[in-house]
């Protein structure tokens, strides 16, 4: 009734190598490298990083290049460190915006190249960032112009009406 112990080495073989092969599956599916991949690391400031975190993507025209790497803040703005793959090059006019893949996707920093014959080398800084489009505080301001607007009111019926069109047909006069 006893296995061999043959058998429970095989067993135990076989544990270890599931054990192994979740593992490799998690970090995979998780996006986790355990070795860094060889490039160089570029900062960028920006006023508002909504929504950004460590290990999104920074692309140049649509493709993969790299991914934030840290993000802190220095000087009142938040700081971004992003790992650029090696054979990429950024030149000193280039352009960091934080875009959305989507409505409600995912943020990602986008570089767009400028003219400059210069490149930057690991611990270089973007210089021209664009912060990221916040629909909240984009909705907020529509609101606050349209509720400040002095030459509309509200007649009875809840339409809206222009007072500076006193004999009009259709218009009311405060």
């Amino acid at each position: 009734m006893y296995a061999s112990r043959t058998t429970q080495f095989i067993v135990g073989i076989f544990a270890i190598l599931g054990i192994i092969a979740l593992a490799i599956l998690s970090l995979s599916l998780g996006k986790i490298s355990l070795l860094p991949t060889p490039g160089y690391t570029l900062y960028a400031s920006f006023d508002n990083i909504s929504g950004l975190k460590t290990g999104d993507q920074v692309q140049l025209a649509g493709v993969q290049i790299g991914k934030v790497v840290d993000i802190g803040i220095k000087e009142y703005r938040a700081q971004i460190a992003m790992r650029i793959n090696q054979g990429v090059e950024i030149d000193q006019d280039s352009i960091a915006a934080i875009k959305t893949s989507g409505i409600i996707g995912d943020k990602y920093v986008s570089i767009q190249l400028g003219p400059s014959d210069h490149y930057l080398t690991n611990g270089g800084t973007i210089q021209q960032t664009q912060s990221a489009f916040v629909l909240e505080d984009a909705i907020g301001q529509l609101i606050n112009s349209s509720g400040s607007s002095s030459d509309k009111s509200s007649n009875s019926n809840g339409n809206c009406t222009d007072n500076k069109a006193p004999n009009q047909p259709g218009k009311s006069v405060k």
